[in-house]
């Protein structure tokens, strides 16, 4: 794997990129900024990461048009 989109509720959030054995997560959305450059084991805990990131109060991402 050289890197992988990650989408929450169907909007590109960032990346991730292979980094010394684990994934680096690379922001691009505001919303997801407080897990930028956070290494995950894979990416579903990163999409665990943002849901619980988004479920806290005042966390939500404007849904696709």
């Amino acid at each position: 794997m050289t890197r992988q989109v990650i989408e929450y509720a169907g909007i590109p959030v960032g990346i991730v990129i292979p980094d010394n054995g684990s994934l680096k997560f690379i922001a691009v959305k505001f919303h997801v900024h407080d897990l930028d450059g956070q290494r995950f084991a894979s990416p579903s805990d990163v999409l665990r990461a943002i849901h619980k990131l988004m479920s806290a109060p005042g966390g939500s991402i404007p849904c696709a048009a």
